[in-house]
């Protein structure tokens, strides 16, 4: 790729800022999920084991009011990232100020320092100032005058212009210094991009997930460029509307049938919508529910794909060499109606000579439960990220890196 990339840096005896994405839930100062540092590890490692010093920025959540910051700290991810890492980690509770300046002043090489949440900046003595996600200048300014070098990670955030990452890189190469992309970084970019810009055909995306809206961007630039495009989850009703279809109680989004209908007018025979749903009377696992063929019944709402459906998507993902997934085919939080999301994270699993992508929380979370991650070629680590990457829109966090 054109960026310049971690390994092209000279790290030895720099101080290497690094921006990652440890916004991971947290519950009773307990880490859940560490998929996203663990997937930080492969950069921060390369840094320390190259000789340098490693200082790293983050957010967590966000921070509305003074009261959210102590359930908001980064503490007890510098415990799991030690953990994780074999290696000690300073945590600094501060992300400004002499506490920070000499503890970064006082590393070694090959020595990890984690800073406080960044978007502890957003609230300043109780006043709302958004510093970080406003990207103020002056703090991207102080950041960056910290260290020698900068790498950004953190894919998760790289379609927002923060202050801790564009900020910093455009005070960096102000002043000559180098901006790098991180290795998980330099992944999201090598796969998603080439799946959109050059991919292998039959090139087949899945969307799900509740609204049209979220997707639209997304669907309209795959168009021109994949061979299917696979509707699932809550959306599908709004384009069942614009067919004319009943579709009972279920979710629609009404002032985008008509942009439904202009999608469906475009695309040909490259939409495939669900041909049966799991119906219930309401939203809730309890309820009754049932299948049902095509139109859905008054008083009832569609809440997962049904069973011809799956076979139907199976058949059009059998010879697919691209394939990327974004979004749940139903209601997946409720066990009752999370089989067609299981059911097609299952079958990418078996996909052995395609590249699979897949992205969105509930998506990865499916991929996750089946235990078939590992068998799949990508996962994004970037939910809002990656759906803009889809939609061929220009990622701040990417564009901040150097060039070669």
């Amino acid at each position: 790729m054109s960026k310049l990339i971690i390994d092209d840096l000279e790290l030895k005896g720099k101080t290497v800022l690094m921006r990652v994405d440890f916004n991971v839930p947290i519950k009773d100062g307990v880490v859940g999920d560490d998929n996203r540092i663990v997937a930080a590890l492969p950069s921060i490692k390369w840094v320390i084991n190259h000789g340098g010093k490693a200082v790293l920025f983050s957010h967590l959540g966000r921070i509305k009011s003074e009261d959210d910051k102590p359930g908001l700290s980064l503490r007890p991810v510098a415990e799991k990232l030690a953990k994780l890492i074999d290696k000690p980690v300073t945590f600094v509770p501060v992300n400004e100020g002499p506490q920070l300046e000499e503890a970064i002043a006082g590393m070694e090489d090959g020595q990890i320092l984690l800073a406080e949440n960044t978007r502890y900046q957003d609230v300043i003595n109780g006043e709302v100032v958004k510093r970080e996600s406003k990207n103020d200048p002056k703090l991207g300014e102080y950041w960056a005058s910290l260290g020698n070098v900068f790498v950004n990670d953190a894919f998760g955030t790289a379609h927002r212009s923060h202050a801790s990452n564009v900020g910093i890189a455009t005070a960096m190469e102000k002043d000559g210094k180098q901006v790098a992309a991180g290795f998980l970084l330099e992944k999201e970019i090598k796969f998603l991009g080439n799946a959109v810009d050059n991919p292998k055909h039959p090139f087949v995306a899945i969307l799900g997930g509740a609204k049209v809206s979220d997707k639209i961007g997304v669907i309209d630039h795959l168009l021109d460029k994949a061979d299917k495009i696979i509707i699932g989850g809550g959306m599908t009703y709004t384009f069942y509307a614009a067919k004319g279809i009943s579709i009972g109680n279920s979710l629609v989004e009404k002032d985008k049938i008509e942009v439904a209908k202009d999608i469906l007018e475009k695309a040909g025979n490259k939409i495939v919508l669900p041909v049966d749903s799991v119906v219930a009377p309401e939203f809730s696992n309890d309820a009754e529910a049932k299948v049902v063929d095509g139109a859905i019944p008054e008083g009832m709402m569609a809440l997962d794909i049904g069973p011809k459906s799956i076979s139907l998507f199976e058949k059009v993902l059998s010879d697919a060499k691209t394939v990327v997934w974004n979004g749940p085919m139903g209601v997946f939080e409720m066990p009752k109606y999370a089989e067609g999301t299981l059911s097609v994270g299952r079958f990418l699993g078996t996909l052995n000579d395609a590249t699979t992508i897949v992205g969105g929380g509930d998506s990865t979370a499916a991929v996750k439960q089946l235990g078939v991650a590992d068998q799949l070629t990508h996962i994004s680590t970037g939910g809002g990220a990656s759906l803009e990457y889809l939609e061929g829109k220009t990622l701040p966090g990417i564009a901040c890196v150097s060039n070669k």
